[in-house]
């Protein structure tokens, strides 16, 4: 088998500048390897996931069970191995995605409380990987950030490329849950963690949060180049 690496984060956590960056990185290094990207929007199998977060099923995101929801993103991952990369993936091949099953641990575990959060972890994991046959992740990164930067992100991207927020992007409180959904599953499944904010003066950031998202992303923020070269040096450690 290959190696199946994941790059996993709220909306705005910078996880697609991440896999760039680390594709590149690769590239430059000679390295052989496949890119992924869920949802694949542009493929029929995402017919569901198109519906469900344009709002055809519902406004919120709470409108459809975590359940339900989780099956239309599985759906086309599956469709995805099947069709695109099973068979470079199973020869040996380096596969890196941006997002995986991951993401419904984030987005649909964010729908319900701790305890329950579990028990869906685990029906997740037992349905994408050993009732579909989807291969489990070799590592999964992780990008922990501020809900409120992550926020101010979404929004500028937005205005920037003149697209509109889905069901998920609309609701800030959602946007919270699901970032609190994500650090649990990262204890529960060990992801390696990668905090997008500086480790040092943990209070000074606090104080400054009302300033506003520039002002604190300017003094706070770690660059997606330092947050490159911990990620380059975790992931060489599993494939060289």
């Amino acid at each position: 088998m290959g190696k199946l690496i994941v790059f996993e984060g709220i909306d705005g956590s910078g996880k697609s500048t991440q896999t760039d960056l680390i594709c590149k990185s690769l590239a430059a290094q000679g390295c052989d390897f496949r890119r992924l990207s869920f949802p694949r929007y542009d493929e029929p199998s995402s017919m569901l996931i198109r519906m469900y977060l344009g709002g055809d099923f519902g406004e919120n995101p709470d409108d459809i069970n975590a359940y339900a929801a989780s099956s239309f993103f599985a759906a086309d991952r599956y469709a995805s191995f099947v069709q695109d990369w099973g068979e470079y993936y199973t020869g040996g091949g380096l596969v890196i995605t941006d997002r995986y099953t991951t993401s419904n641990a984030l987005h649909q575990g964010a729908k319900m409380g701790d305890v329950q959060r579990r028990m869906f972890f685990k029906w997740l994991y037992e349905y994408e990987f050993e009732l579909i046959g989807l291969p489990k992740p070799d590592l999964v990164f992780y990008f922990d950030i501020d809900v409120a930067l992550a926020e101010e992100r979404m929004s500028a991207r937005r205005e920037r490329t003149g697209t509109s927020a889905d069901i998920h992007e609309q609701d800030l409180a959602y946007l919270t849950n699901c970032a609190q959904s994500g650090l649990q599953a990262a204890a529960q499944f060990h992801w390696y963690v990668v905090d997008s904010m500086r480790a040092e003066d943990q209070d000074q950031q606090s104080q400054y949060a009302h300033l506003g998202a520039h002002t604190f992303q300017d003094k706070y923020v770690r660059s997606p180049e330092d947050i490159h070269d911990q990620v380059l040096k975790r992931l060489l450690c599993l494939i060289d």
